[in-house]
Protein backbone atom coordinates (compact mmCIF):
# COMPACT_ATOMS: atom_id res chain seq x y z
CA UNK A 1 0.00 0.00 0.00
CA UNK A 2 1.69 3.61 -0.69
CA UNK A 3 2.48 5.80 1.67
CA UNK A 4 0.98 9.66 1.24
CA UNK A 5 3.51 12.07 0.31
CA UNK A 6 4.24 15.31 1.30
CA UNK A 7 3.38 18.54 -1.21
CA UNK A 8 7.72 19.68 -0.58
CA UNK A 9 8.68 16.07 -2.66
CA UNK A 10 6.13 16.83 -5.26
CA UNK A 11 7.76 20.34 -5.43
CA UNK A 12 10.87 18.76 -5.62
CA UNK A 13 10.32 16.78 -8.96
CA UNK A 14 8.48 19.68 -10.61
CA UNK A 15 11.62 21.79 -9.80
CA UNK A 16 14.25 18.83 -11.22
CA UNK A 17 12.19 18.30 -14.30
CA UNK A 18 10.86 21.75 -14.66
CA UNK A 19 7.32 21.38 -15.05
CA UNK A 20 4.10 21.60 -13.03
CA UNK A 21 2.13 18.48 -12.73
CA UNK A 22 -1.88 18.56 -12.66
CA UNK A 23 -3.34 19.28 -9.72
CA UNK A 24 -5.77 16.49 -9.82
CA UNK A 25 -2.71 14.19 -9.73
CA UNK A 26 -1.21 15.95 -6.91
CA UNK A 27 -3.94 15.59 -5.07
CA UNK A 28 -3.87 12.28 -5.69
CA UNK A 29 -0.36 11.34 -4.52
CA UNK A 30 -0.63 13.10 -1.61
CA UNK A 31 -2.85 10.76 -0.95
CA UNK A 32 -1.86 7.43 -2.20
CA UNK A 33 1.98 7.69 -3.80
CA UNK A 34 2.14 6.06 -6.34
CA UNK A 35 0.45 2.61 -6.70
CA UNK A 36 -1.19 -0.18 -8.92
CA UNK A 37 -4.89 1.33 -10.43
CA UNK A 38 -8.04 -0.05 -9.72
CA UNK A 39 -7.54 -3.51 -11.67
CA UNK A 40 -3.93 -3.06 -11.65
CA UNK A 41 -3.50 -2.72 -14.66
CA UNK A 42 -1.05 0.02 -14.46
CA UNK A 43 1.27 1.42 -12.22
CA UNK A 44 1.85 4.63 -11.16
CA UNK A 45 5.54 5.12 -9.93
CA UNK A 46 5.96 7.62 -7.03
CA UNK A 47 7.49 10.64 -6.19
CA UNK A 48 10.36 10.47 -4.33
CA UNK A 49 9.91 10.34 -1.16
CA UNK A 50 13.14 10.91 1.19
CA UNK A 51 11.87 11.16 4.28
CA UNK A 52 13.30 7.86 6.29
CA UNK A 53 14.77 4.93 4.68
CA UNK A 54 11.23 2.45 4.46
CA UNK A 55 9.99 5.71 1.90
CA UNK A 56 13.57 5.68 0.11
CA UNK A 57 13.42 2.22 -0.62
CA UNK A 58 9.49 2.57 -1.48
CA UNK A 59 10.09 5.16 -3.88
CA UNK A 60 13.11 4.56 -5.42
CA UNK A 61 11.90 3.81 -9.29
CA UNK A 62 10.53 7.74 -8.71
CA UNK A 63 8.96 9.45 -11.77
CA UNK A 64 11.98 11.86 -11.74
CA UNK A 65 14.50 8.80 -12.55
CA UNK A 66 12.01 6.98 -14.63
CA UNK A 67 11.76 10.19 -17.33
CA UNK A 68 15.31 10.25 -16.87
CA UNK A 69 15.73 6.82 -18.06
CA UNK A 70 13.06 7.35 -20.63
CA UNK A 71 14.43 9.80 -22.07
CA UNK A 72 17.21 8.03 -23.66
CA UNK A 73 14.95 5.55 -25.20
CA UNK A 74 15.06 6.39 -29.09
CA UNK A 75 11.37 7.94 -29.69
CA UNK A 76 10.46 9.11 -27.00
CA UNK A 77 8.85 12.39 -27.28
CA UNK A 78 9.71 15.35 -25.78
CA UNK A 79 7.41 17.77 -23.37
CA UNK A 80 6.80 14.70 -21.27
CA UNK A 81 7.36 13.05 -17.59
CA UNK A 82 6.44 8.97 -17.44
CA UNK A 83 4.18 8.68 -14.57
CA UNK A 84 3.51 4.88 -14.62
CA UNK A 85 3.98 1.53 -17.13
CA UNK A 86 2.04 -1.28 -17.84
CA UNK A 87 4.65 -3.64 -16.81
CA UNK A 88 5.32 -4.33 -20.61
CA UNK A 89 8.01 -1.30 -21.49
CA UNK A 90 4.94 0.95 -22.25
CA UNK A 91 4.87 4.33 -20.16
CA UNK A 92 2.00 6.47 -18.86
CA UNK A 93 2.59 9.67 -19.77
CA UNK A 94 1.67 13.71 -19.05
CA UNK A 95 2.59 15.92 -21.41
CA UNK A 96 3.35 19.87 -21.91
CA UNK A 97 3.20 22.44 -24.85
CA UNK A 98 6.15 23.87 -24.32
CA UNK A 99 5.06 25.90 -21.31
CA UNK A 100 5.88 23.19 -18.76
CA UNK A 101 1.84 22.96 -17.24
CA UNK A 102 1.30 19.33 -17.33
CA UNK A 103 -2.20 18.52 -19.14
CA UNK A 104 -4.15 16.30 -16.56
CA UNK A 105 -4.73 13.89 -19.98
CA UNK A 106 -2.54 10.42 -19.86
CA UNK A 107 -1.56 8.88 -22.30
CA UNK A 108 0.31 5.25 -23.29
CA UNK A 109 3.79 5.57 -24.96
CA UNK A 110 4.37 2.61 -26.50
CA UNK A 111 7.82 1.62 -26.84
CA UNK A 112 7.59 -0.34 -29.90
CA UNK A 113 6.44 2.32 -32.22
CA UNK A 114 6.71 5.64 -30.36
CA UNK A 115 3.12 6.99 -30.26
CA UNK A 116 1.64 8.63 -28.16
CA UNK A 117 -2.74 6.91 -27.22
CA UNK A 118 -4.49 9.03 -25.28
CA UNK A 119 -6.16 6.66 -21.98
CA UNK A 120 -7.99 9.13 -20.27
CA UNK A 121 -8.88 12.53 -19.19
CA UNK A 122 -7.22 12.33 -15.25
CA UNK A 123 -5.54 10.22 -12.84
CA UNK A 124 -9.09 10.28 -11.11
CA UNK A 125 -10.49 8.30 -14.15
CA UNK A 126 -7.72 6.25 -14.90
CA UNK A 127 -7.65 5.18 -11.01
CA UNK A 128 -11.66 4.34 -11.20
CA UNK A 129 -11.96 2.36 -14.42
CA UNK A 130 -8.61 0.83 -15.28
Amino acid sequence: MPFPVELKYIEQTESELGVKFPKLFKQRMMQANGGATCNEEFQIFPFWDKSDRKRIARTSNHIGLETKNAKDWPGFPERTVVIGSDGTGDLLIFQHHGDGELEEVIYLWDHETGAAQFITKDIIELDANF
